[in-house]
């Protein structure tokens, strides 16, 4: 039997029906339902989203993770039938929060939604963050500006788009890897984001490539770090204007030499 088997097996288990029952609440026959649960025929999607709804269980989750491993009901439901993760916790019920490193973060990407690889990650609490569903993600390099090499970046888990606040800053996971931004604005398709370095343009995240938000809440930064001041917006927009009047008189010079 595949993992799907087993885990629709053991669904139907916890809802006490029989295969008879379940088929028809899927609208199935009971033998197509049955040639499931015996592994011998593969759901098209059409049927495997219907049972996904029915037990509301992310298709992921029933396809790739043996769910009789891990308690159901501490796991935290997300906006359009998905699973973010079993809530960790101490022994005296505190949170633990997850830390997410950068070299890890394609690996993130493919398992944000397995219960398995959360829980391999390296946990941490803050005591001061108790209400809510927190992460934290190791920035790496250049990767999370402005936050130095190897900060702690920490946020607070958003449930749906409309819970974000125009120029407040996110962490976005994307299919293209784990950023930090402030939201600007929403369309239908897609979100416009900027980076706190006025010199980068603002840019669009079609919704589609969005997995997970998280809202900052706190930045830890490494014990080394040495804060250093850069030039305000004004200068810098004077150096640029600099640079481009001399590559201006620089090709005019050419010009008149080539002439």
């Amino acid at each position: 039997m595949s993992i799907f088997s087993d885990n629709i097996v053991f669904l139907r288990g916890q809802k006490n029906l029989s295969q008879h029952k379940l088929a028809e609440e899927l609208i199935l026959t009971r033998s197509r339902y049955v040639s499931y649960e015996y592994g011998a025929a593969e759901p098209p999607i059409e049927v495997l989203i219907r049972i996904s709804k029915y037990f509301n269980i992310s298709i992921d989750l029933l396809v790739t993770v043996d769910i009789r491993k891990f308690p159901l009901e501490e796991m935290v439901n997300l906006p359009g039938n998905k699973i973010l993760l079993p809530v960790v916790v101490d022994p005296e019920g505190n949170n633990y929060i997850e830390i997410v490193p950068q070299k890890a973060s394609m690996g993130y990407l493919k398992g944000y939604s397995d219960p398995e690889f959360i829980e391999s990650l390296q946990k941490m609490q803050l005591p001061f963050l108790k209400n809510g569903k927190y992460r934290a993600f190791l920035a790496d390099g250049d990767s999370m500006p402005p936050f130095a090499d190897q900060s702690i970046i920490i946020g607070e888990y958003v449930e749906t788009l409309e819970n974000l606040k125009i120029n407040k800053e996110y962490i976005f996971v994307t299919r293209e890897g784990i950023t930090y931004k402030t939201f600007l604005k929403r369309t239908k398709k897609s979100i416009m984001v900027s980076a706190d370095n006025s010199l980068y343009e603002p840019y669009n995240i079609a919704l589609e490539d969005i997995a997970e938000i998280w809202r900052y809440v706190r930045g830890i930064l490494p014990q080394d770090y040495k804060p250093h001041t850069l030039p305000d917006e004004t200068n810098l927009k004077h150096l640029v204007e600099e640079a481009k009047r001399s590559i201006s008189n620089l090709e005019s010079s050419i010009l008149k030499l080539n002439h």
